[in-house]
Order: C-alpha cells, then sequence, then structure tokens
C-alpha cells in the first residue's frame, strides 16, 4: 500500500457512517472519492437503478438529514445546502457506483473504498476478540479474588510488629 493510498484509506474510513444499522458512505464523499460532481454519481445511480437496491443505497428521511446536520453542522437547504435528500451507499454500492462510471479514477478508488470498508470490518471484529478475552480474564481473576485478599492479609500480619500472630509475642522478654 502506498502513502498516497494509506491517506485515502484514513479520509475514507472517517467518512464511513452507521445508518440503518450499516456502515455507509454519503453521495457527496464518495462523489468526491471518485473524482466527478455529485450530480453525475446521483445521475448514474438514477440511470441505473436496476443496479442499486435497497442493500446497495438508500436514501435518507429526513430525521437521518436532521441527525446528520446537527452532527456535522452542515447547512440547511434554504442556505446552500442540498435541494435533496443525499443518499447512502453501502461497501457493495460504492463497488457498484465505480462500475457504473466506469472512470479510472473511480475503479482505482473503489479499491480503497473496498479496503476501507473491510478495515472498518476487521477493527471491529478485533475488538469483540478483544472484550471476550477481558471477559474471560476478568471471569478467571474473579475467582482469584478471594485468595488474593487472603494472601495480602496475610502478608500484612507478618510485616506489622505491632499485630501478634498467635495472640503472644514471640521472641526474648528482657523483663523477664
Amino acid at each position: 500500500m502506498t502513502k498516497t493510498e494509506a491517506i485515502a484509506l484514513g479520509q475514507i474510513q472517517s467518512r464511513i457512517f452507521v445508518l440503518r444499522s450499516q456502515r455507509v458512505l454519503l453521495d457527496s464523499d464518495l462523489a468526491r472519492f471518485y473524482g466527478v460532481p455529485t450530480k453525475r454519481l446521483n445521475e448514474a445511480l438514477k440511470r441505473n437503478a436496476d443496479r442499486f437496491p435497497a442493500d446497495f443505497c438508500f436514501q435518507l428521511t429526513n430525521e437521518e438529514v436532521a441527525i446528520l446536520r446537527s452532527q456535522f453542522a452542515t447547512s440547511s437547504s434554504g442556505h446552500g445546502g442540498h435541494r435533496y435528500h443525499p443518499f447512502a451507499f453501502t461497501e457493495h454500492g460504492a463497488l457498484m457506483a465505480a462500475n457504473v462510471l466506469n472512470s479510472p479514477r473511480a475503479v482505482q478508488m473503489s479499491i480503497v473504498v473496498v479496503r476501507a470498508f473491510f478495515a472498518l470490518r476487521r477493527m471491529i471484529l478485533d475488538h469483540k476478540a478483544l472484550a471476550s478475552k477481558l471477559a474471560e480474564l476478568d471471569a478467571r481473576i474473579g475467582a482469584h479474588d478471594e485468595h488474593l485478599v487472603e494472601i495480602v492479609e496475610a502478608i500484612r500480619r507478618l510485616t506489622d510488629p505491632e499485630r501478634p500472630i498467635h495472640g503472644r509475642k514471640i521472641g526474648f522478654n528482657p523483663e523477664n
């Protein structure tokens, strides 16, 4: 992976959102990565609607647009914002968009987009594996906690000269 590709991968990953329990890229971000105007991407989408089922691409609802506006402080439609709700492309939809655009940059960047989705999927799996290992470790240590407390208490008794172990002091008593 080249340095430029790594930078692009990071930029793409930062623009992937979770909507409707799916990781998606918005049409404006995908168009920018593919080097085409958003309008051209959406035109290609409408011309090839049969290639974009609901699990590849969907248009955002009013509520989803409002959430995105509040999260990212985008402008409202009356002040230079979108006239139409943006489209969200899943991993498969982004790949299909590169195919219908059929530009060299779109084909090249589609590989990076797929790698970005894959890297996020791998991070999530790694996170789940780590959480599982921590739960297992916690369960094992939880059983040993009582024993550790007893050991620490025994060490404290041995190191504290003021605290007799058997109720009587051990050693030579000069007063006797």
